[in-house]
């Protein structure tokens, strides 16, 4: 466990240390590094794998602001900086996604390659409904929403295999266990996000974009979308996952990685 002051706020990461190159991890809303820990011990032995948890999430600090995408991917940037690792293979899922093309776009030296997961470069499709969970969860906590929620995070063929029950309530708990000021404040930036599709031209990184077929937050034809308006870009379709495809289905996305990151031009 360790702490760095960046961009003005504390952030939460883990190191493997090592002195292969770098993978940079950055986690999707109201979850936190720990849903790398399948890709992490897959490449931990190959490359130096870096976690770290967005400002509010995870254990890094609540800050008083900055939770928009655009300073979250200022707070990235300043983390790289910061440890001195640039330039890294980022790997950001949904709200790591966000920032990931952001860094790609604006900050293009520091990173490696890039890999988009379960993510958009658009506006908030779902705000009205995302607004109202906000509102649970402000006045009521957590607890309040984590039902709704989770068929959001996690695809149905997750949900419903009994043999994965552990794993389910694992992450039901740590939703529950947010807290509730960061969460809330994490998930308005989520919610009030500008789109980025302008940018996307811009990128030169190495890119692979992935989604899993049963996304229901971010579906499989915006990743299409982001793909072809990325230089190069490939996409990959993840069978058997929602919106969180390296916890349900880790060996496919390790092994996307695997072929990515052997030969990423």
């Amino acid at each position: 466990m360790a702490f760095i002051e960046v961009n003005g706020t504390r952030l939460h990461y883990s190191d493997t240390g090592g002195a292969g190159e770098v993978m940079l991890f950055s986690h999707g809303l109201l979850m936190c590094g720990e849903m790398y820990a399948a890709q992490i011990a897959h490449f931990r032995d190959r490359y130096r794998c870096i976690a770290y948890d967005h400002r509010g999430q995870g254990q890094s600090d609540i800050a008083d602001s900055g939770y928009d995408i655009d300073n979250l991917a200022e707070d990235a940037a300043a983390l790289i900086r910061a440890l001195g690792v640039a330039p890294v293979h980022f790997v950001g899922l949904s709200m790591g996604g966000f920032v990931g093309m952001r860094l790609a776009s604006r900050h293009p030296d520091l990173l490696r390659t890039l890999t988009l997961l379960d993510t958009s470069a658009d506006t908030e499709p779902h705000a009205k409904a995302y607004r109202k969970l906000v509102f649970f969860t402000r006045w009521l906590g957590p607890r309040a929403v984590v039902d709704k929620v989770m068929p959001i995070l996690f695809g149905k063929s997750f949900m419903s295999d009994p043999a994965r029950a552990g794993e389910k309530r694992l992450w039901r708990d740590r939703i529950k266990g947010n807290r509730r000021i960061g969460m809330v404040r994490a998930a308005i930036g989520v919610i009030e996000r500008a789109a980025v599709n302008d940018e996307l031209g811009a990128i030169t990184t190495p890119t692979l974009v992935a989604v899993g077929d049963e996304d229901v937050a971010t579906v499989p034809e915006k990743s299409r979308r982001l793909a072809a308006a990325i230089r190069g870009a490939r996409l990959e379709i993840i069978a058997g996952a929602g919106h969180s495809s390296t916890i349900e289905n880790p060996r496919a996305v390790n092994a996307l990685l695997d072929a990515f990151l052997a030969h990423p031009a």
